[in-house]
């Protein structure tokens, strides 16, 4: 049986110092699951194991060629994972602080989706 979809949530995240977009993409994420809870998966879906899940991860952000997937990937606790990096997400002029490391005064965000797949 094809996989079906059971929800699709939408974050958002900031690096505000650091220019790194793998800060602003797993942030992005965890903020898609930070208010969740999936009865469902058994309840519903009948599945004995959370890790019967498929989890696809989509997430636009500035510099997608610099994002560590695996750390993105590590935020989610579960589930048969794949992650789709692409362009976008915004770059907001900021105020570069030494102390914080900041190599430039740019802020990033990234925006993502988590969507939840079971068979």
């Amino acid at each position: 049986m094809a996989p079906k979809r059971l929800i699709i949530e939408m974050g958002m995240g900031i690096d505000q110092h650091g220019q790194d977009p793998t800060v602003a993409a797993s942030r992005a994420v965890r903020n898609a699951i930070a208010h969740n809870a999936l009865p469902g998966v058994w309840e519903v879906a009948g599945l004995s194991h959370p890790n019967e899940m498929i989890v696809e991860v989509q997430v636009a952000v500035p510099y997608p060629e610099q994002v560590r997937e695996q750390e993105v990937l590590a935020v989610l606790p579960f589930g048969r994972k794949t992650l789709k990096v692409e362009s976008g997400g915004m770059v907001v002029q900021g105020k570069a602080i030494p102390e914080l490391n900041d190599k430039n005064d740019e802020m990033l965000i990234a925006v993502a989706s988590v969507t939840v797949l079971v068979e």
